[in-house]
Order: structure tokens, then C-alpha cells, then sequence
């Protein structure tokens, strides 16, 4: 005798409810466009029919170099809609790294904006995608399938489609970089976890008007898309950042909730119109991607209201949050673990250390990733198991929890540089500039920035004293992503190094300014 279903709600799903019981209902608004849930639903269905049709279902991956909009929604959803997986790339990015992310993720088709195709062309012969499928948003070029022609035959009916909790959603690229970059394989059950634990922490409702502020192919992007979408509310999206539309969209919209990285809070508190805008509907203000500054928080609290959240994680999928109750207590802390985590602080070899000694942070829970697309070594690597056999992820991050349970961060994970938001690696920017013929050796540190938080410097080495430092700098930056771009070249004699010669990058930091 037949039995009920194991039935679980996976994302796609539940988005098509939405759809039909609240059709009417605007599920995106992005500048002038809107999609109600309707709209939203039969968009990602047409999405998903038309690469089903093209056999690019389940085990396919599907990548996304988009500018913001609804059809980027549309586009992204509707291929995890077909089962493929995503992977949203970012604009920002040179060629040969976009190159790297579609053969590394072994994207077999591409939808690209034409405002970003200048990314895709000069690298599109050397990638496996067949020629029919490039998809080109707003590109009218015979090399290029027009999106809308396109999807011009594609049903919007919902996709005869299941799916499991092991699958996988996306592959997000942490960072762009030179060598083979590392993407990161969240499955269903991640997203899902991603979705309802931030719901929940952050008060996520189907009144919510959330506002993302950062791109749409950006991971702490998503921690403001998936709840809102999760829940049933309304996701505003603006187009480009500016302070002026921020402050302008939740004024006219009565925003709720919204996500922006340090950078913006400061560029939006200086602004010389601030205080003519009615900021009261802000029921929830999230920062992530760097450390806010003491003085920053203090002046949110102040003018933009008691909601501020700051969430300390890594893309690998482990979060901590410090929510508005603890913000005056715990000040310099970065919080408790989200709903459904859980941590460790190790010492080097592997122990779990008690609350108050510095160590390693690991993290564990359902929104950690499967795995990093194609890197098993580096995932079995970062594993440690704690006495009842859990595999924590550990982040290389240095940090110690208090009496409470409230983890402080003592050090970032191996040297990165956190600059707007952006995570750069400082050996990225090593091999671009150690590549020039003047340069004998490079290091490169991150300093203090009062908009960006940090923003890299290039200390070299010149092969003579005829070596021009910002000829140097000039060159680089023509080659490097634009978060990467080097603030300045100074030349040293020599660097501070251990007996093996690795350089002594926390000294550096120590006496530039960035202990």
C-alpha cells in the first residue's frame, strides 16, 4: 500500500506557491521593472523549459555574468529551477579570470549582459561552450543568442523537475584570482539553511520590504535575497549603488531590511542630504564583509536606527551574528553563532581550546558547503572532527570566545585584504606585479582606508634604482580586478623574514599601521 511522500519544500517550490496564492503580489522591484510572484514564477519557468530542452538539467552548470536586474533573478533561478546549478560570476573581474571560472566550473552554457560582454569575448573561443549557447541579454550580434529570441518559445509552465537535498544549488567564486580559483559548492539543503536561519534571525516576514545594495552575483548579497524570497516578501534591488538612491529607495519604498557592506555605511552617512530622508520603516540593518569600525557603528545606531545586525562569516558557509540586544554590551564582538552552527576555537595541533584562549575558528552546520568544485585536497585539508565525529570547516581565522560565548576576532584568515567589502587576496596581486621587469620581489599588505577599511599597498623590491614606482603601480592595475587595484608602490630594500625565508607580513602590517 502506497504511503505519503518524505515531502520536503525545496526553494523552487516554494516560490511556486507564492506564486499561487499571492500572484499579484510584487515579488522584485529593480529600478523601474518589477516582477509580481506570478511573473517571477512563470519567468523562471521559461528559463528553466528552454535549458531543459537544451539538456542542461541536473548536472549541468549554468553560469551567470549579469549586471542587476530581473532577468538576472530570472536567469539564476530558473536554471536552479531546471536543476542545474548556478554560477553567478562577477563583473569585475579581467577575461582570463571570468576564463577560469567557466572552465574550472565547467559551465556549458553562459547568459551575459551587454554591458559585461566585453568580459566573455576575447575568452569565448577558448572555453567548452558550444557557440549556440551564449545567451546574450540586450547583445544584438549574430555570434550571441538574443535572450529574448531565445526564450521566445519557452513554456511557462512549471518544469517537470525534483529535486534532493545533496544537490547542487551554485558554485560561488570567493575571489577572483590567477591561479585555479576555488568555487565553492553549496548544495539545496545549504540554501535552504541559509534561507530560513537568516529569516528567522533577522525577523523576516511576508510583509518584508528587504533592499540589496551589492551585486546580485555577490554570496553576502544572497543572506538579504534568500530570506526575504523564503518568506514571501518583496526583494528591492538597486541597480547601481549610490548613497543617494539608497537613501532615496527606503524612504519612498518604506524599507525594512537591508544589507550593505562597511564602506557604504560610511559613504552614506556623510552624505550631505542624510538627514532630509525619513529612514523610520528600517527595521533591520545588516553589515557584513569587513569589521565595522567602533565609531561607524556608533554613528548607525545613532542616525539610522537600534536595528543594526553585523554578521562575521566566511563563503565556505559558517556565520556568527551580533544582533541589536547584545550591540552596546558585546561591542567588539562579532556575536554567536547563527541558528543552526556551531564552533570551535583550536590550538595548532587540532585540540578544542576553552573559552578565553586565542586559536583557530572552526565552524560546523547545515549551511556549510559540499564541497569546492573540483579541489577534494583542499576541503580534506580544512576538515576537523570533534568527539561525536561532526566535520567542522576550519577558516584559518584567528579568534577566542568569551565567558558568554561571544567570539572576537584576533587575526584574518592568511593575510586577506578586506577593501570595500571585496576579499582580495594578497598573492594574487604578488604574481600580477612580481611579473613586471622592474620588480625583484613584492609583498603585498593591506592598510588602513577611511572609506574602504583597507585597500592594498605594493611593497617592492626594484631590480635597479632607475625603477619607477608609480610606473610600476600603473601597470599592474591594468591587469588586476578593479577591487584589486593597488593604492600605491613603495619601494624597500629588503623585507622582514623568518629562517626560511617567508616574509614577515604581520610586522609589515605592524609598523604601516595595521597591527
Amino acid at each position: 500500500m502506497q504511503g505519503l511522500d518524505d515531502a520536503q519544500v525545496y526553494l523552487p517550490d516554494l516560490w511556486a506557491t507564492y506564486a499561487k496564492y499571492q500572484p499579484a503580489k510584487h515579488a522584485i522591484v529593480c529600478g523601474g521593472d518589477t516582477a509580481t510572484w506570478a511573473e517571477f514564477d512563470r519567468g523562471m519557468n521559461r528559463v528553466a523549459n528552454r535549458l531543459l530542452a537544451m539538456d542542461l538539467g541536473r548536472g549541468a552548470s549554468v553560469a551567470v555574468v549579469m549586471a542587476n536586474s530581473v532577468d538576472m533573478m530570472f536567469a539564476m533561478f530558473g536554471a536552479v529551477k531546471a536543476g542545474a546549478r548556478v554560477v553567478p560570476i562577477s563583473g569585475l573581474l579581467t577575461p582570463d579570470q571570468v576564463l577560469m571560472m567557466l572552465q574550472d566550473s565547467g559551465a556549458a552554457a553562459v547568459i551575459v549582459s551587454s554591458s559585461l560582454r566585453h568580459l566573455v569575448d576575447p575568452v569565448r573561443d577558448q572555453t567548452d561552450i558550444v557557440p549556440g549557447n551564449f545567451i546574450g541579454h540586450g547583445i544584438s550580434d549574430p555570434d550571441w543568442a538574443a535572450w529574448t529570441d531565445w526564450l521566445a518559445d519557452a513554456p511557462d509552465s512549471q518544469p517537470d523537475v525534483t529535486y534532493t537535498m545533496d544537490q547542487p544549488f551554485n558554485v560561488i567564486y570567493s575571489s577572483g584570482t590567477t591561479g585555479v580559483p576555488k568555487g565553492i559548492v553549496q548544495s539545496h539543503r545549504a540554501r535552504q539553511h541559509w534561507a530560513w536561519s537568516n529569516a528567522i534571525e533577522m525577523r523576516f516576514g511576508s510583509t518584508s520590504r528587504a533592499l540589496t545594495t551589492t551585486a546580485l552575483y555577490s554570496n553576502g548579497t544572497w543572506l538579504m535575497m534568500l530570506p526575504v524570497l523564503f518568506a514571501g516578501g518583496t526583494l528591492h534591488v538597486l541597480p547601481e549603488f549610490s548613497p543617494q538612491a539608497f537613501l532615496e529607495t527606503v524612504a519612498r519604498e518604506r524599507i525594512t531590511h537591508t544589507f550593505m557592506v562597511p564602506t557604504q555605511y560610511i559613504v552614506t552617512l556623510a552624505h550631505e542630504e542624510f538627514d532630509g530622508f525619513d529612514l523610520s520603516s528600517l527595521e533591520v540593518m545588516l553589515s557584513a564583509g569587513s569589521p565595522l569600525r567602533l565609531d561607524t557603528k556608533r554613528e548607525i545606531l545613532k542616525r539610522m536606527g537600534p536595528g543594526l545586525h553585523e554578521l562575521y562569516g566566511f563563503s565556505e558557509g559558517f556565520a556568527t551574528m551580533l544582533k541589536p540586544d547584545k550591540m552596546l554590551e558585546k561591542f567588539d564582538s562579532v556575536g554567536t553563532p547563527v541558528l543552526g552552527f556551531d564552533l570551535a576555537i583550536l590550538d595548532e595541533d587540532g585540540n578544542e581550546l576553552p573559552r578565553g584562549e586565542v586559536g583557530e575558528i572552526a565552524g560546523y552546520g547545515a549551511g556549510l558547503m559540499a564541497a569546492y568544485n573540483n579541489r577534494p585536497e583542499l576541503v580534506a585539508e580544512a576538515i576537523w572532527q570533534d568527539s561525536r565525529g561532526r566535520t567542522f570547516f576550519r577558516s584559518g581565522d584567528v579568534g577566542r570566545l568569551d565567558a558568554d560565548g561571544f567570539l572576537y576576532i584576533v587575526d584574518r584568515k592568511k593575510d586577506m585584504i578586506i577593501s570595500g567589502g571585496f576579499n582580495i587576496f594578497p598573492a594574487d596581486l604578488e604574481e600580477v606585479v612580481g611579473g613586471h621587469p622592474d620588480v625583484q620581489d613584492v609583498t603585498v599588505i593591506g592598510v588602513p582606508h577611511d572609506t574602504w577599511g583597507e585597500t592594498p599597498l605594493a611593497l617592492v623590491i626594484p631590480v635597479s634604482a632607475d625603477a619607477d614606482a608609480d610606473a610600476i603601480r600603473t601597470w599592474a592595475n591594468e591587469r588586476l580586478a578593479k577591487p584589486q587595484r593597488l593604492s600605491e608602490v613603495r619601494f624597500r630594500g629588503d623585507f622582514s623574514r623568518n629562517a626560511l625565508g617567508k616574509v614577515l607580513k604581520r610586522e609589515l602590517r605592524e609598523e604601516l599601521g595595521r597591527a
